[in-house]
């Protein structure tokens, strides 16, 4: 009898003893998530500025403005938000306070080329071709400010996406030693914004882990310099 209840007091203690062991580990994996995404944001916000607080001017511009891509509809018009984008990176290029726009976005597909549909809104917008530069293999955040650096030479650029996107691209700039300053388009509210800011944060952490081992991207390719004519690009 004194065995049997022996034996039922240690299942119980082993038992308590895995759930506290769970507990902790669950807590320090909320702990982790959590934490990489504060100080993504917090780095990444350090260079996040209003387009008053930009330091290029004519007379020094930046090499160019990094449009990230967005969502195309059929028609390959942009969405609302890959809209609000362009209009931003459009107006800095009119300013002058940067050479060329540098349009990264996912071309992954035959039927599906944001990048296309991006050159096509800046041209309408009075964007000279030849200072239009095009990235069809920025397939992800990390690629696309990898292969500024890498596959445009870019030494100085503008980001250009939403606030909330900023902080990770940001942050990925810093850790690949490139000067990068964001400057956020409209700051407006849009279909799926909770899902979408909810979707970033594991971004965050996945990009955070990622500008430790700084992998390759999927492709890299010939060099395109940001200085010269945008349609070898095309």
């Amino acid at each position: 009898m004194k065995s049997t209840i022996g034996k039922r007091n240690k299942r119980i203690h082993l038992s308590g003893r895995f759930v506290r062991i769970l507990i902790i580990v669950i807590a320090a994996g909320i702990i982790a998530v959590f934490g990489m995404n504060q100080y993504v944001r917090y780095e990444g916000g350090k260079n996040l500025v209003s387009m008053d607080e930009l330091n290029y001017t004519k007379d020094d511009p930046a090499d160019c403005a990094m449009i990230l891509g967005a969502s195309i509809y059929a028609d390959r018009t942009p969405t609302p938000m890959l809209k609000d984008r362009l209009d931003r990176g459009i107006e800095l290029y009119k300013k002058g306070v940067v050479k060329k726009l540098l349009m990264s976005g996912d071309n992954g597909q035959v039927n599906y080329n944001e990048v296309e549909a991006m050159k096509e809104y800046a041209l309408k917008h009075g964007v000279k071709a030849k200072d239009i530069f095009l990235d069809h293999a920025g397939f992800s955040t990390y690629e696309s400010v990898y292969r500024a650096k890498a596959v445009f030479n870019v030494k100085k650029m503008i980001i250009v996406t939403q606030i909330y996107h900023e902080y990770r691209a940001l942050y990925i700039a810093k850790r690949l030693n490139l000067n990068a300053v964001g400057v956020a388009a409209e700051d407006i509210s849009y279909s799926g914004d909770t899902m979408r800011e909810c979707r970033e944060i594991l971004a965050r952490d996945k990009d955070f882990l990622k500008c430790i081992v700084k992998p390759k991207p999927t492709y890299l390719g010939d060099v395109i310099k940001i200085s010269g004519d945008g349609h070898a690009s095309w």
